[in-house]
């Protein structure tokens, strides 16, 4: 245990507190907080895992916490880091923890031409998306797909899945990286390939959901009017990731990292690359080595297949809204935007251009109206960010700059962001009755055990409305609407 990284805590003035540097970070820490919220969630170790990555070899810029930080593996959730590819010899590190588990978990919105006065029976409709919409961990009820698909698949991304009938080839212009990122090998394990087999079109479990909602509160009615939308619309969100196949992916990267650093004194050292970190869960590979290469790659093509599977989703969705209202509301496609991801980006760091390797973990891009990977129907509002909340609350619809990038590496947070950890949730809650709770106010629930519900509880989560004014504070994203829960299916 190094220094307490509150004794070097600086509140900026500007809706974040930073950590100096000290010890053997490189750069400094920013927290996207101010004291209230930091007082409520300070003590999660959130904070203490940000200390430490602010020391990976290679680091520019700061080390980023978006408002909705807690603890994860190595990097907490909500964790923007970047390193600098020409770093080096090798270039600076990527890290496997520094991305997470479930690789290119992120959210698909889509609006609908249509209100909640079209459902004829919310009931019923909720009830047919539980049963068409494979929920839970298991991965039951995936498409059925061949080993030839499935390379098509994570070698194509979104593309691939309109190629087979899984979604629209007009949904792809409002994907991120039009949803496939460049794999030259999509070399996975076999183990990794098997778990891919029986996933697809499905949603995971934890606190992967879909949710239909409808536009609530406006607050930047321009940008509302200029995305299609109004008050009252329904929308749906789709929140799930590359499931079983991107948490092999990962875990088969971090085993062979972790396995070649050793513990010396309270560091873990890897001779080769003479890389020495604060945590082992952080264990890192140079970007341009042989590992490194061999884990972005890999992460690539599991990435693409989650913009597959949310692709996927969206079909299965569409085909329920047709049986049940006659027709899909020609639900289209918003915005569909990664959670987990490391992507190699141009950054501006200090005066001086940089290639870098940017790790989102559990926080989403953000990037202005004018920026080339953004479809030119939003160079004048800037690109949508989607950030659920909880189910008995609401989630908002944020934009990104209309022009430029933000300075935490264009990045905003992604969702509310734990406030309890998953057993004392499941200790302190009862999830039959909340159940009960939320169907009164009209809230239709389908999950797969009552535990579920009392892991994923409003109570569970910090504030989402407190999150996105912290988010807007610091100048990061503006928020555009707030979305009200209808029906939330949840794994």
């Amino acid at each position: 245990m190094g220094e307490d990284w509150r004794t070097h805590l600086v509140d900026e003035g500007d809706g974040t507190m930073r950590i100096k540097a000290h010890g053997q970070m490189k750069v400094d820490a920013r927290l996207v907080t101010d004291a209230d919220h930091l007082r409520k969630h300070g003590d999660d170790r959130g904070p203490e895992q940000l200390v430490n990555a602010a020391s990976l070899p290679g680091i520019v810029g700061e080390a980023w916490a978006m408002a909705d930080w807690h603890y994860g593996y190595g990097l907490p959730i909500g964790g923007v880091i970047a390193t600098d590819t020409e770093a080096g010899e090798l270039g600076g590190a990527i890290s496997p923890g520094g991305v997470g588990f479930d690789i290119n978990c992120g959210v698909r919105m889509l609006a609908l031409d249509a209100t909640e006065s079209d459902i004829p029976n919310l009931k019923k409709l909720a009830g047919r998306l539980a049963g068409r919409i494979p929920a839970g961990a298991s991965g039951k009820g995936g498409l059925d797909i061949d080993a030839r698909q499935l390379d098509e698949l994570i070698q194509g991304g979104a593309h691939a899945a309109a190629d087979l009938g899984f979604g629209f080839h007009e949904d792809i212009q409002n994907i991120e990286s039009s949803g496939r990122l460049v794999t030259e090998e999509a070399a996975i394990s076999t183990r990794a390939r098997e778990r891919g087999l029986r996933a697809l079109g499905t949603l995971g479990s934890g606190n992967h959901f879909l949710e239909l909602q409808t536009v609530g509160k406006t607050v930047d009615a321009e940008t509302a009017e200029a995305w299609g939308l109004y008050e009252g619309q329904l929308v749906a969100m789709i929140h799930s990731g590359s499931r079983g196949l991107g948490h092999q992916v990962c875990s088969d990267h971090v085993r062979a990292l972790e396995g070649r650093y050793k513990a010396q004194g309270n560091q873990w050292v890897d001779e080769e690359w003479g890389y020495s970190l604060a945590d082992r869960q952080l264990a890192s590979a140079p970007f341009h080595s042989k590992e490194g290469q061999s884990y972005f790659d890999a992460m690539n093509a599991a990435a693409n297949f989650a913009f597959a599977n949310r692709s996927a989703l969206a079909h299965r969705l569409r085909e329920v809204l047709r049986l049940e209202l006659g027709t899909d509301g020609e639900a289209r496609v918003l915005y569909d935007v990664a959670h987990n991801i490391a992507k190699v980006e141009k950054h501006t760091i200090d005066g001086k251009d940089c290639t870098c390797c940017v790790h989102r973990k559990g926080a989403t891009r953000a990037f202005g109206g004018d920026h080339s990977d953004v479809n030119s129907v939003y160079d004048k509002s800037g690109q949508p960010v989607l950030v659920p909340g909880d189910m008995g609350t609401g989630s908002w619809l944020m934009s990104g700059p209309k022009k430029g990038m933000n300075r935490a590496f264009g990045s905003s947070c992604h969702g509310a962001g734990r406030a309890l950890s998953r057993t004392k949730a499941k200790n302190t809650i009862d999830g039959k009755e909340l159940k009960r709770t939320l169907e009164a106010k009209g809230i239709r629930i389908h999950a797969s055990t009552p535990n579920v519900l009392a892991e994923e509880a409003p109570d569970a989560y910090k504030d989402v409305d407190e999150v996105i004014a912290l988010t807007h504070a610091a100048d990061l994203a503006r928020p555009v609407a707030r979305l009200s829960p209808l029906a939330v299916i949840k794994g």
